[in-house]
């Protein structure tokens, strides 16, 4: 028979080590997204309900109940941690950074599906982990405290015991007061973090206000036209590729063979600047840059002018052809254009639209001659994942192929599945180099031969496919995430040759190189910032990683 005096050991027992479990379950799952004092924090801001666990509860309904709760609570912590912790991993990036807010404001629900479909495996693991401390936590928390009908008089805990629970629940309580602390809460920080989410999309839907004073700043400042006579610039900015993968520039497979087979004809008129980076490796900021001459603001009439506004005022029709479905662009940039032809119309950037579908657009824009200045943006999908719909099906020359890069792949460790990646992204760039050679076809031979042409090619941002690390896709923390192509060619006056290529570029100031192509002056000018310029003077960019030199 057993007596309830004898239960009163084992169920304090049995308290302690779900006490014990859960806890170390729950800090466990706080160190993968947080670290140093932070760890700390979120551990005190957590530590009231696991204490539950000791205090011993009559009823059986209160107890499922107490279970429930604490399980929540834990999994919450888990959540929080092993999302941060999987943007750590692979961003290196917090979720309230600019790249991560910016790039979550600009998804829908098909890019997040898509986005999973591509990512999957990492999702799988980090969700495997925080299932197996949910089960764990789970399991233990159900063998929290029970009181018992006991004929002696309960024991009471050691003074130092009861001394530990009293200053830990003490210091949590000051954590709750105290904001700083507080705001780490998961309930606190993403209720907080969707506030700034819908902010980040109310400023872009509101951008029409900001357009209006950019347009009124472009106007007082009065920029002109020095060049006389019909004016054809063409400016292609791509996405995600890295020059490393380019046989223009020295690659190893022939992935550019069009764009080579133009510099043969062209020689001094077409520059590849060798040594071309971008300072940013994402989108929304590398364009933001872009077209504010490395000097981004808020678009205050007060800030930096954006580069359409000034083409406008200096008296080009503005075309913005994208192969981009993307609201932030659009908003930011495309809707300073005179003419804005979205030509994707499926939204997500893992849209499966080819690049080539805007080849049609820009010969209409070509075409118009409504206008005797024309600059025509293009933005193209380039090589953003997938790398698979970035290339008509069955166009993989490179798929399966055992050649010196898959060689070298195989010698720096790289996974079977970022080689495949690699061999994917090597057949998106062939198709690409199909698509650039024909928009620098299109304007080599628009107009008559006397008339002035330029046309201007870079990324917003490079790649990592097994370069600098065993993985594919944006990255911010290596060199391959920063390295881009840059190449220019105009039909008249003279373009960087010899060693003036090799020359570093920073794609911020990429803005001062087309006012030059475009003939335009004004006020702000500043050539030691434009590579096509002999006064032209390099400065190293901050950017999040070491890059052992810039001129290679």
């Amino acid at each position: 028979m057993t007596h309830p005096h004898t239960d009163a050991p084992r169920h304090h027992s049995s308290a302690l080590l779900a006490f014990g479990v859960v806890s170390a379950t729950l800090l466990a799952l706080i160190a993968l997204g947080h670290d140093g004092r932070r760890i700390a924090q979120l551990a005190v801001l957590a530590a009231p309900p696991v204490l539950w666990l000791l205090w011993p509860l009559h009823s059986a309904r209160l107890r499922r109940w107490r279970t429930a709760l604490v399980w929540l609570w834990v999994m919450g912590f888990g959540l929080d941690a092993v999302v941060r912790a999987y943007l750590l991993d692979t961003y290196q990036a917090a979720p309230d950074s600019a790249m991560v807010l910016g790039a979550a404001a600009n998804t829908n629900a098909r890019e997040s599906a898509e986005y999973l479909r591509m990512h999957w495996r990492s999702a799988v693991v980090w969700s495997a982990a925080l299932a197996a401390a949910g089960v764990l936590a789970g399991l233990f928390a159900r063998r929290g405290a029970a009181a018992v009908a006991s004929a002696a008089p309960r024991a009471r805990r050691p003074f130092w015991a009861r001394s530990l629970l009293l200053l830990i629940l003490l210091a949590a309580c000051v954590a709750y007061v105290s904001k700083p602390w507080r705001r780490l809460h998961p309930a606190v920080f993403w209720t907080q973090w969707s506030q700034s989410l819908q902010a980040q999309r109310a400023a872009w839907a509101g951008q029409q206000e900001t357009r209006d004073a950019q347009m009124a700043q472009a106007r007082q400042i009065a920029p002109v036209i020095s060049r006389e006579g019909p004016s054809t610039v063409v400016l292609v900015i791509t996405d995600s590729i890295n020059r490393d993968n380019m046989g223009l520039y020295g690659y190893g497979r022939p992935t550019t063979p069009r764009l080579q087979a133009h510099k043969a004809q062209e020689g001094d008129r077409m520059a590849v600047l060798q040594n071309a980076w971008s300072v940013d490796a994402s989108t929304l900021p590398a364009l933001r840059n872009m077209f504010h001459f490395g000097q981004p603001s808020n678009g205050n009439a007060g800030g930096p002018p954006h580069l359409l506004a000034l083409a406008r005022a200096a008296g080009y029709k503005v075309w913005w052809i994208s192969n981009h479905d993307d609201l932030a662009i659009e908003q930011e940039h495309a809707r300073y254009a005179d003419v804005v032809d979205m030509v994707n119309r499926t939204p997500g950037r893992a849209s499966a639209s080819l690049d080539g579908e805007i080849l049609d657009c820009v010969q209409e824009a070509f075409a118009d001659t409504s206008t005797e200045r024309k600059l025509i943006v293009v933005h193209l999908m380039g090589a953003h994942p997938h790398y698979s719909l970035r290339f008509p099906e069955n166009a993989n020359p490179f798929d399966d192929r055992v050649d010196a890069v898959e060689n070298g792949l195989v010698k720096d460790g790289r996974s079977a599945l970022v080689r495949h990646f690699r061999h994917e992204y090597d057949a998106a760039l062939l198709y690409h180099d199909f698509v650039v050679s024909e928009l620098l076809q299109q304007t080599r031979s628009t107009g008559r031969p006397d008339d002035y042409r330029a046309w201007m090619y870079l990324s917003d941002h490079g790649q990592e496919v097994g370069h600098g690390s065993d993985r594919a896709g944006h990255s911010p923390a290596t060199a391959s995430g920063y390295r881009i192509p840059t190449v220019v060619w105009r039909n008249r006056e003279a373009l960087p040759t010899g060693a003036a290529t090799q020359q570093p570029f920073r794609a911020d100031w990429a803005g001062w190189s087309l006012m030059d192509l475009l003939g335009i002056r004004w006020s702000g000018q500043k050539a030691e910032r434009n590579v096509l310029s002999e006064a032209y003077q390099w400065q190293a960019p901050e950017i999040p990683v070491a890059v052992e030199s810039f001129s290679r």
